[in-house]
């Protein structure tokens, strides 16, 4: 684990090792599972303090500033201000659009995570670099997705237990952006994708997917599919990752 200050916070990130990972989507026809570089990611997600003494120093972020073509209107709205509470600043920044984001984990030299990278690290559970076949631990990230999460209700990072890899908070606390968070749908012509979009929130998302039981893994893929670089959440935070 490596512990760096960043804008007088202290970010953890944990190296994450290499390997071949069976996504749900995005294989070629014939291909079995891809293969993920090595990196390092955040252990927690950013928090509100993490994303406060960010806007404090690029104040183009600050809350009410002329961001409207990279936030929605309710960008960091539940701040009420130009700061959070202190009974929020150690829970998951929210509210955040990609742009945001992506601009934070530049500032500390950083990126988004890839979708590929995140899906091989959420894969992990306590004792399982891959558990994305353990019906055990699909129907534990079940229940925590089937319970909705309450606004003010999110708890602070670090509650749960961490994955194999020492990475918290991946599932059960709030959706997390990634780099190219809408890639797998995308073919570069909108028109051949039309189809597959309506498809998609038509329940027809199980078309070509590994593993038709793991729909956790769908929910997650179609929320990532509705999304715009510009939209903003009550329950969509981020972490960053890093070259090793």
């Amino acid at each position: 684990m490596i512990g760096v200050f960043v804008f007088g916070v202290l970010i953890q990130s944990v190296p994450i090792e290499g390997g071949t990972f069976t996504p749900l989507y995005g294989l070629d026809k014939g291909q079995k599972s891809i293969a993920v570089s090595s990196f390092r990611i955040d252990k927690y997600p950013v928090t509100h303090q993490n994303f406060f003494e960010f806007v404090h120093e690029h104040k183009e972020w600050q809350p009410g500033s002329a961001v409207s073509l990279l936030a929605d209107k309710e960008y960091l709205s539940h701040w009420h201000g130009k700061k959070p509470s202190r009974k929020i600043r150690n829970t998951p920044v929210t509210y955040v659009s990609w742009f945001a984001a992506h601009d934070y984990c530049k500032a500390q030299k950083g990126r988004l995570p890839t979708v590929l990278e995140w899906e091989y690290v959420a894969a992990a559970s306590e004792t399982k670099k891959d558990a994305s076949q353990d019906k055990e631990f699909i129907e534990k990230l079940l229940q925590w997705y089937s319970r909705p999460i309450e606004e003010g209700k999110i708890p602070e990072v670090g509650q749960s237990r961490p994955n194999v890899w020492g990475v918290y908070d991946l599932h059960g606390v709030v959706w997390e952006w990634t780099e190219d968070f809408n890639s797998v749908f995308v073919t570069g012509d909108n028109r051949q994708d039309k189809d597959k979009l309506k498809n998609l929130f038509c329940g027809f998302s199980s078309e070509g997917a590994q593993n038709r039981v793991n729909y956790a893994a769908f929910m997650r893929y179609a929320l990532r599919n509705s999304l715009k670089g510009n939209y903003t959440m009550m329950n969509l935070g981020f972490r960053c990752a890093y070259p090793l």
